[in-house]
């Protein structure tokens, strides 16, 4: 792909506003439509954008398969931390009430964890598969 110009000065520029969306999409789904998953498989697309321009190879070095491997376990222990520290504050699993002393803020803090858990596995998740079936 060395001889598609235009494609690789599109996606220099379409890649950083596809992270950028993403980033907005994770941090106004407690507010509205969006959130985890959604951001993920937005970040996992620009991920899969810079493979299919500039080389799967590139794009191995640029995010390796073992710091996927890790955000993706990151991603879970994350959410389950929540959910156990709810717990541990005299709640249910996933009570985000009790994560603050004020139970709206609570709230805000625990959606804002998860979502940010879910968006971390999902991206992971999502470029590991595109990275194993894009295997020769």
């Amino acid at each position: 792909m060395e001889h598609h110009l235009v494609l690789r000065v599109v996606a220099k520029l379409l890649i950083p506003m596809i992270l950028i969306f993403a980033l907005y999409v994770q941090f106004h789904g407690d507010y509205g439509p969006g959130g985890g998953f959604q951001a993920g498989v937005i970040f996992a697309s620009a991920f899969i954008l810079y493979s299919l321009i500039f080389g799967i190879e590139n794009a191995r070095s640029v995010i390796s398969f073992n710091l996927l491997r890790i955000l993706s376990a990151l991603g879970l222990l994350l959410y389950l931390g929540v959910g156990i520290s709810a717990l541990i504050f005299g709640g249910n699993f996933l009570d985000y009430n009790v994560l603050a002393s004020n139970p709206l803020s609570g709230q805000h803090i625990g959606i804002l964890l998860i979502e940010l858990g879910v968006g971390l596995t999902v991206a992971a998740v999502m470029t590991m598969t595109f990275f194993v079936f894009s295997r020769p």
